[in-house]
């Protein structure tokens, strides 16, 4: 893999892939590959993580967007379906509501159009104090086996350690700047109702995450959307359910592009 903020192969109309808080484009380099067989499939760097180590002051989801922005106009992408995981899809909701006229369809995996409760700034806080008194790998390496079902972790212990090398690999500022980003993000649920595009939600049964009531509270939001509910999945699909999420890609993007 040269050192570059994406991974761009495949030919056709495009599937634009965003990662989540702590993780890089390699999150889908093998997700991704099938879908290359129909469409351009882009996994991009956000700013802070994996290769992209440049424009990180003033974090916020943004700018993240605007860098999204510009990596697609280098990319020459004029429109393209966005595929969001986690914070990924907090950066496409502000990417919606900035550039909603390059979408031709959206997706939440695992994610939400909702700001952080009280509670989850207050958390997120302390982690962001607790990441600057003991560093970057006493965070991550307790941070990720719980984002994945229990009955899903001894089978997917490979999986487990790429994301903690990923999560170690992470600069402290990208880790710090990315948390209080998400911690200020506003309420984007206007974004889903207004959206001149079909949006696709993915959301594990198990994602402590992203709670059932709060996930069903945005479905109906959109004037058209497709929704996926996977048993015995917590917050990272694309390792749990590989094939089940990897088709619901595939079908909204056949339901969109023909």
């Amino acid at each position: 893999m040269t050192n570059t903020t994406y991974i761009d192969a495949g030919t056709g109309d495009a599937l634009v892939f965003l990662h989540g808080f702590c993780e890089s484009k390699q999150v889908w380099a093998d997700f991704i590959k099938p879908l290359q067989e129909q469409f351009r499939t882009i996994a991009l760097d956000l700013p802070g993580h994996g290769s992209n180590t440049q424009n990180t002051a003033g974090y916020s989801m943004e700018s993240m967007a605007d860098d999204v922005k510009r990596q697609l106009d280098e990319l020459a992408i004029k429109k393209c379906i966005l595929i969001g995981h986690s914070m990924g899809g907090y950066v496409s909701m502000a990417f919606a509501e900035k550039y909603g006229s390059m979408l031709d369809g959206l997706c939440l995996f695992h994610s939400s159009a909702l700001p952080d409760t009280d509670e989850k700034k207050e958390n997120r806080d302390k982690t962001i104090d607790y990441v600057e008194r003991h560093g970057v790998a006493s965070f991550i390496n307790p941070f990720v086996e719980p984002l994945f079902y229990r009955e899903n972790r001894s089978r997917l212990k490979p999986e487990i350690e790429m994301m903690k090398e990923i999560g170690r690999a992470t600069p402290q500022q990208g880790i710090t700047g990315a948390l209080a980003a998400m911690r200020d993000r506003p309420d984007r649920t206007h974004v889903l109702r207004e959206a001149a595009f079909p949006v696709l939600f993915i959301f594990g049964k198990d994602d402590a995450a992203v709670p059932l009531d709060k996930a069903l509270e945005q479905c109906s939001l959109p004037g058209y959307s497709v929704v996926y509910f996977l048993e015995k999945t917590g917050h990272m699909g694309m390792f749990e359910r590989t094939g089940e999420t990897c088709n619901a890609i595939r079908k909204f993007a056949e339901t969109i592009y023909g």
